[in-house]
Order: C-alpha cells, then sequence, then structure tokens
C-alpha cells in the first residue's frame, strides 16, 4: 500500500534506516471538475494514484485502452504457460510499456498476474490453448512467428532483421520454448551473452526483444551486421 504524503516508515526499533516513501499520482482534483468525458468521476473525487503517465490521470481505464488502441505498435508478444510462471507479469507489464498490440499467453488459462502490476488492464491480453491456435491466428493476420531462445541455430538478435509484424514468442521459464513452439516459428532469434550463466529470465528477455523492435521500427535505427 502507498504511503500518505510525507509519510516515514520508521524502521529504527528494527535496526533499519527511516525510509521516506514518495507519494505517486495526484489527489482529488479541485471543483469544478472538467467536462472531459473520458476522466472518471470516482478518480476527479478520491484521487489518482495508478501507475500512469501523466497524460492519463484521471482517465477511465476505457478511456486509456481506447487512446492506447489508436497507437499500439504492430507486435505481439506470445508466452508459452506451462506451470503458472511468475514471469508471465513482467512479460505483461513490459508489452504495456512498449505498446504492443496484444499478450497472447499459450496453454494454461490461468496466469500470474502479480508482476503484471495491473497493466493487463490497458492490453489486450488473449489465450490460446497451443501452438497450434497462435499460428492459426498468425498466418490469418499475415504476421511472422519469430521465437526468442538461445537455442542452436538460433540468428543473432542483435543482426537480425525484426519484421514489423511479427509475433514475438518466449517459452517456459528455465525449459525454453516448447519442441512444438520451435518448430512453428518461421525464424528463432538468440539474445548475445557474455557471462557465465546459461540465459537470462524471461522477463529481461523480453524486455530486450521489445526494445529491439522498439529501435528498428519505432526510431528506424538500422540493423547492422555484426562487427568481427
Amino acid at each position: 500500500m502507498d504511503a500518505p504524503d510525507g509519510e516515514h516508515i520508521d524502521g529504527a526499533s528494527h535496526g533499519a534506516p527511516t525510509i521516506e516513501v514518495a507519494s505517486i499520482g495526484v489527489g482529488p482534483h479541485l471543483l469544478p471538475w472538467p467536462t472531459d468525458p473520458r476522466l472518471d468521476p470516482e478518480l476527479l473525487r478520491e484521487g489518482d494514484r495508478r501507475n500512469v503517465v501523466d497524460r492519463f490521470r484521471y482517465w477511465s481505464i476505457e478511456s486509456i485502452v481506447a487512446e492506447l488502441d489508436t497507437m499500439r505498435h504492430p507486435f505481439h508478444v506470445a508466452i508459452e504457460n506451462l506451470a503458472h510462471d511468475f514471469n508471465i507479469g513482467s512479460v505483461v507489464r513490459t508489452a504495456n510499456a512498449f505498446n504492443a498490440s496484444s499478450v497472447r499467453i499459450l496453454g494454461r488459462r490461468r496466469w500470474n498476474r502479480r508482476g503484471a502490476m495491473v497493466t493487463d488492464r490497458y492490453m489486450h491480453v488473449v489465450h490460446h490453448e497451443d501452438v497450434g491456435s497462435l499460428v492459426a491466428w498468425a498466418n490469418s493476420a499475415g504476421i511472422t512467428v519469430v521465437g526468442v531462445d538461445n537455442l542452436p541455430g538460433s540468428v543473432p538478435l542483435e543482426t537480425f532483421e525484426l519484421p514489423r509484424e511479427c509475433v514475438l514468442v518466449f517459452g517456459q521459464e528455465g525449459v525454453g520454448l516448447s519442441d512444438g513452439a520451435r518448430a512453428a516459428c518461421e525464424a528463432t532469434v538468440s539474445i548475445a551473452q557474455y557471462g557465465s550463466t546459461r540465459s537470462i529470465n524471461v522477463g529481461a528477455a523480453s524486455a530486450i526483444a521489445m526494445h529491439a523492435w522498439i529501435r528498428r521500427h519505432a526510431f528506424g535505427q538500422p540493423t547492422l551486421p555484426r562487427a568481427d
């Protein structure tokens, strides 16, 4: 729970330093209220403490979604949900930050929303029973299926020309893409690593891959060959 303005959490009795918690959001709107139909009367009355950018303060959820829909980026994100992966929430939150067109959950319908920090309310989250259902949707929409995993035969994400209209597919934490997902992908890309760990967290990998798409297609940065 967010602390009120200026409140201090005193940890001195437990040997911890005193921490000042910054207030998030804005308080009740001064009267008279604006007449903008996008604004939520309850938020105007009670204040808006949500984790949204300032331009969306006091807006209703429906109005924010409608506005985001006017400027969604034409990439999608899919993640396999075979064992209730806690990373899915983080993937959804990142997809919201980059305004992906949708997030596709493959496998189990129920997923761990904790890491999403309620950003799923502003996203189009779609469930697919299996990889075949995802591929059928992608083919019908003319969307390229791109897997992200450090597998033999994967091509470097850093030098791969990501299609503008694509779905980035991620596997379950720990095991990576399933055999079915690997076979369904038109291309599979890997993320360059230089340390001792075999792989990076799927939430971190999704952020890297999504940002690669943003650099290429939102900022127009060219894909460069590897410098040997």
